[in-house]
């Protein structure tokens, strides 16, 4: 079961990149809760589907995924992202997604997200 669990999140992750949220939405249970640790909570998939569509025209992430983890009904899966910002600018983040699945579908998705500094940030130089 982990090793399907698996590749699940790796189509998952396909179609994050290929904007196709509703590839993702069907991979998930009608009461799917998506988690993105300290910002804000995703309940049911109604809800999922109202934030993915107000990002619609928005260019999807560039995903580079070091791991996939999976052992029972559980996946984490990380690595770094490529992103552009509410204002235009890209930016790059490392990110943790940890997956549970409840008979085959994705019940819940925690998601870890970390935007890099830039080097002015870095070295203090940023306003």
């Amino acid at each position: 079961m982990s090793e399907t669990n698996k590749e699940i999140v790796e189509k998952v992750n396909a179609a994050f990149e290929e904007n196709k949220p509703e590839i993702f939405l069907s991979y998930c249970t009608d009461d799917v809760v998506w988690r993105m640790v300290g910002d804000r909570d995703f309940k049911g998939k109604e809800k999922i589907k109202e934030f993915m569509a107000s990002m619609e025209g928005m260019e999807p992430p560039k995903f580079r995924v070091d791991e996939i983890i999976a052992s029972g009904d559980s996946v984490a899966c990380y690595g770094d992202m490529t992103m552009k910002d509410e204002d235009g600018t890209e930016a790059d983040y490392s990110f943790v997604d940890i997956y549970r699945f409840s008979n085959g579908k994705i019940a819940k998705l925690q998601s870890f997200i970390v935007k890099h500094k830039t080097e002015e940030e870095a070295s203090g130089k940023a306003a």
